[in-house]
């Protein structure tokens, strides 16, 4: 049912010129993920999707949307101009479906990460951190570079949208 969702969402944001339901849809979008993140038990991953895709995006989504115009201007290339861009997203989209093909099942016991690294982090946690959840301990300690690295290109991305959208007001009060 939550890919049901997901797809109705993202055919409405591909065929919807008016922005302000884009943006709506894109955070619909996100929370549907979050959705189906947790209920495949990754609720760490899912409460990330909800902050970060539904919250922090879509506020920033809006706030662009504030200094633009209302409904997407229609395009006057035609098709053919647009026909290599159409090409690598689908080449692109070919891969990642091929890929998929030699991922493990979900939910296999015999997969690598569930014979070589969680039973390490099941015993060693324990000992090693004497932190209760185990989920954050795997976070906060052993992933955490990774963690600062995700908060790092998160401010990144925060401080280059407000560097453009600070830009784009300079220029249009300057006229």
């Amino acid at each position: 049912m939550l890919f049901a969702f997901l797809i109705a969402t993202a055919l409405g944001i591909a065929y919807l010129r008016h922005l302000f339901a884009v943006v709506m849809l894109a955070g619909m979008f996100s929370l549907l993920s979050a959705l189906l993140l947790l209920s495949m038990d990754a609720a760490d991953v899912a409460f990330t999707e909800a902050a970060v895709g539904a919250g922090i995006a879509t506020i920033l989504m809006l706030g662009a949307m504030a200094l633009t115009e209302r409904q997407e201007k229609p395009l006057k290339s035609s098709m053919l101009k647009r026909l290599p861009a159409l090409a690598v997203a689908g080449s692109f989209g070919a891969l990642l479906i091929y890929a998929m093909f030699d991922a493990p099942p979900f939910g296999d016991p015999f997969a690598p990460a569930q014979v070589h690294v969680a039973p390490y982090y099941i015993e060693q946690t324990a000992r090693e951190i004497d932190v209760p959840n185990l989920v954050t301990a795997i976070l906060a300690s052993y992933r955490g570079f990774d963690t600062l690295g995700e908060v790092v290109v998160i401010f990144t991305a925060g401080i280059g949208v407000a560097l453009l959208l600070g830009g784009f007001v300079f220029r249009e009060r300057s006229k």
